[in-house]
């Protein structure tokens, strides 16, 4: 009797927590990587080590560090290719610059390494398949930021999906995402709100474009801490479609994000609204800018999305001590962050001390991952009888998902732990 070859997978990290995303699949002869990210922390954690030697290839996602942040460790000694689109290593780039810039000695690797990795690219578009030894796969638009992969594998006669991060509701920057997977043996879902809806898009933007409103009229300036990837010209489209009229301005590496996507305008839903976001905000080019920015009534956007250093802890050390300002928070606070601490306490670090902060303090939860209802709408909608592996959720959301799908869809389904291998 002939032994089935079988499809693994193993879970190097973004197991029942949110960062360091990293999913080893091989067969008996193809060993390949899905992401390979960092968790960022006080100190950069990396997932689960995999000797180089023991990959073929790499599939990177999406920009984000959490998914591609650990990837210049397979370049340290040689090279390995490595997979995603053209807009994804161009914004992949940029974000790994800084992050070597901020945290380099925590880092085992330099500038040299991301060179090296860069010049290892394989840049693929969406549903091209490719091929590495006798594994296949394509790159499905994930709906998550510009450029955003989920990824469908098939070997060993077995389909598989791995979502990564993505967002079944279309917004101003991106469609939903491509959940056309046809029949599938198995699927690695994230987990990020299994356990909250967002409000309806359209409500939230009418809500956030009142209040922007609201403040400039009455004098004031607003704050918007966004990610500069995606986030920051999502907040742009939106006022641009909402015809906002006041001084809008776009600083830190959110300018250097925007110019990159105007070169790839294919992966933007509406690149004439995008245009005029663009258009309508201002770049800020120098300290006199930043200063006549906070002076006058008006909105800034500029990262971190978290507070976590860039121009926006130094604006917010203006901004925020005037009531007449609003601070208006557009995403996920990881808890433990300074934009976690701002909405809970009402508190930011301000010339070097703990200060309560003045401006009017708001949450508009314009997310770019799936919420609750989207992800049990996808799961609901799955075809063949997939087993379910749920990552990428903290606070037990992962094993609180994986719980609703054996209870309300009678799948097979798991939230693995670090290290655990399955067979599909």
């Amino acid at each position: 009797m002939v032994e089935e070859i079988s499809l693994e997978v193993t879970f190097l990290g973004s197991a029942r927590e949110v960062g360091r995303a990293a999913i080893y699949v091989k067969t008996e002869t193809t060993k390949i990587l899905l992401d390979y990210g960092v968790m960022l922390n006080h100190t950069p954690g990396f997932p689960m080590h995999v000797p180089p030697k023991e990959v073929d290839a790499i599939v990177v996602t999406h920009s984000h560090l959490d998914h591609s942040g650990a990837v210049p460790i397979f370049h340290i000694g040689g090279r390995k290719p490595v997979y995603g689109t053209r807009l994804t290593f161009n914004l992949t780039n940029i974000l790994i610059k800084d992050f070597i810039h901020l945290s380099g000695y925590y880092l085992p690797f330099e500038y040299l390494e991301l060179r090296s990795m860069m010049r290892s690219r394989k840049d693929i578009g969406f549903r091209e398949e490719t091929v590495i030894g006798d594994i296949k796969f394509e790159l499905l638009n994930s709906g998550h930021i510009p450029g955003g992969a989920s990824v469908l594998v098939e070997a060993c006669g077995k389909r598989l999906v791995y979502t990564s991060d993505f967002n079944a509701v279309e917004t101003r920057l991106l469609p939903p995402a491509d959940l056309d997977y046809g029949e599938i043996d198995a699927i690695i879902i994230e987990s990020t709100y299994a356990d909250e809806d967002h409000t309806p898009r359209k409500e939230l933007e009418k809500k956030f474009v009142e209040e922007v409103i609201n403040v400039v009229e009455s004098g004031g300036t607003v704050l918007v801490p966004a990610f500069s990837v995606g986030r920051a010209q999502e907040i742009a489209c939106i006022l641009a479609a909402h015809h906002f009229e006041y001084p809008v301005v776009l600083d830190g590496m959110a300018r250097e994000a925007t110019r990159i996507m105007m070169g790839h305008l294919d992966f933007i839903k509406d690149p004439k609204l995008f245009m005029e976001g663009v258009h309508l905000a201002n770049w800020i080019e120098s300290w006199r800018e930043r200063k006549e920015a906070m002076r006058r009534p008006g909105v800034i956007i500029s990262p971190a999305g978290m507070l976590k250093g860039g121009p926006v802890a130094s604006y917010i050390q203006t901004v925020g001590k005037k009531t007449k300002n609003a601070v208006f928070l557009v995403g996920y606070q990881i808890p433990g962050t300074p934009g976690r601490e701002l909405l809970d306490k009402g508190e930011c670090v301000i010339d070097g001390k703990i200060q309560k902060i003045k401006a009017k303090v708001g949450f508009f939860d314009f997310s770019s991952h799936s919420g609750a209802k989207e992800l049990k709408e996808t799961i609901k909608k799955l075809k063949g009888e997939p087993k379910v592996y749920v990552v990428h959720g903290a606070e037990g959301n992962c094993q609180k998902f994986a719980k609703w799908i054996r209870e309300e869809v009678g799948l097979e389904a798991k939230a693995p732990k670090t290290g655990e291998t399955f067979a599909i």
